[in-house]
């Protein structure tokens, strides 16, 4: 399965659920470290986006895998891939 995907050509992320409120939608907020031209410093910039969860199955500090497909909505157009850990 992994492999498929690889070849597909798709974008995924692995990022915390910040949000299950919506209806078969999270929120995921994706972090990226990187560093900055000028101050050699490391920045974080936080991505959110939005993904669909079919089953609504996600809850709150879960991380997640998302995977990037048709846009289902205005802003939606991830995925939920798999849940790789749960929150506590």
């Amino acid at each position: 399965m992994e492999e498929q995907q690889k070849k597909s050509g798709k974008k995924e992320f692995v990022g915390i659920v910040k949000s299950d409120k919506m209806d078969k939608t999270i929120v995921v907020a994706v972090e990226n470290k990187t560093l900055h031209p000028l101050y050699k410093k490391y920045v974080t910039r936080i991505k959110r986006l939005k993904a669909h969860d079919e089953t609504n199955d996600a809850k709150n500090g879960d991380r997640v895998r998302v995977v990037e497909c048709r846009p289902i909505s205005k802003e939606k157009c991830w995925k939920l891939a798999e849940i790789l850990e749960r929150a506590r």
